[in-house]
């Protein structure tokens, strides 16, 4: 017997300029390959409020792509996940494609159509909100809502007394720059790097970094409140972009430094971070913003440097999550610095904190 939509609060965007509205919506019975998830916790990233804005039809929209909860039911296809296990919810991939095959599924040739928004398939809704539909999907899971339909290739179980409040984030922002650090740069031990971008990204990257073993971080960051709280957690400089910070750097590190790592997506600090460099070092760039960055080639290719972009940290899900897990439950990784929790229906006072760059990553709770 097919029993009725579960009903459950959720945020919704009516208008890219209006405060995200709580309203009921009706989340459909997972079909075959689909799974129901209770959501617990789902941070707020920079991607939401980049999408939230993106298009003035079509709505509302449902967002939310860094969710947790506890699974309550799955389609009978579904062989990895069971009820009642807690799980990560994260970027969809395809697992077909050369690129997934090559365990880069952030780089997955379906990825646009399997994380964007968007409908069934066969155009049914998931979502309805007073019969009407809404636009969901988003990185396969919209979990700004009490419940969220997921499948097997964004959905990493966890052990049972992970707190999802701090697990959220893993599936994408503590994600990009912890991955950006440990599967990409892999820094040798004793090695100096410098971030450019101190918000739950860049922070999470400075936490890995000193998990990793690197000498000397150094932070490049406007907000002072997140300048003390790099420094705080451990790095041996903060400093404010207008402090000219690329000769600071060379001074310090003596020359420049091994690593750099771009958050901002801003060119002219991408090519500050490859300035900052010492020969042979790498910079590695995560920021999804545009232009084109002035770049010296001479000094690029005199010093051995080299530029690498990164979506998602590089990162098998399924693998790094449990992997970041276990180094939060050795006392390495202190993602709790990091992350402060809100009632969802707080979402305003949230964004607002985060603006005023009091809260480094909000993470919504239900």
């Amino acid at each position: 017997m097919t029993r009725m939509p579960q009903a459950t609060p959720a945020l919704l965007s009516y208008a890219p300029s209006d405060p995200f509205a709580v309203a009921e919506v009706q989340v459909d019975d997972p079909r075959a390959d689909e799974i129901l998830v209770r959501i617990e916790a789902a941070g707020i990233c920079h991607t939401d409020l980049v999408n939230r804005v993106a298009g003035k039809s079509d709505r509302p929209v449902l967002l939310g792509h860094e969710g947790a909860g506890v699974v309550e039911e799955v389609g009978s296809a579904v062989t990895s996940v069971k009820p009642g296990d807690r799980v990560v919810l994260s970027f969809r991939s395809c697992g077909r494609c050369a690129t997934c095959a090559a365990q880069r599924p952030a780089y997955c040739r379906n990825a646009v159509a399997l994380n964007q928004f968007g409908r069934r398939a066969d155009g049914t809704a998931r979502v309805t909100v007073d019969g009407r539909p809404v636009r969901d999907g988003f990185f396969g899971q919209s979990s700004f809502a009490g419940y969220a339909l997921t499948t097997e290739d964004n959905t990493v179980v966890v052990g049972p007394d992970v707190d999802p409040v701090l697990a959220a984030p893993l599936g994408c922002g503590f994600q990009t720059g912890a991955g950006a650090v440990l599967n990409l740069m892999r820094p040798r031990r004793g090695s100096t790097l410098a971030v450019f971008g101190a918000g739950a990204v860049g922070l999470a990257a400075v936490l890995a970094a000193l998990a990793a073993g690197v000498e000397a971080v150094l932070v490049v960051e406007p907000s002072p409140q997140r300048r003390t709280l790099a420094e705080k957690l451990g790095v041996a400089q903060a400093l404010a972009p207008g402090d000219d910070p690329v000769p600071v750097i060379r001074e310090m590190t003596g020359g420049g430094v091994d690593y750099a790592f771009d958050t901002t997506g801003r060119p002219e600090v991408l090519a500050d971070a490859v300035a900052a460099l010492a020969v042979g070092g790498s910079a590695v760039a995560v920021g999804l913003g545009s232009g084109v960055p002035q770049i010296d080639v001479r000094d690029l290719v005199l010093r051995g440097k080299s530029v690498h972009g990164c979506l998602e940290g590089d990162s098998v899900p399924s693998v790094f999550i449990p992997q970041l897990l276990e180094l939060h439950a050795a006392g390495r990784f202190p993602i709790e610095t990091l992350v402060t929790p809100f009632a969802y229906g707080d979402i305003d006072d949230a964004l607002a904190a985060q603006h005023a760059g009091d809260v480094v990553k909000p993470v919504l709770t239900w």
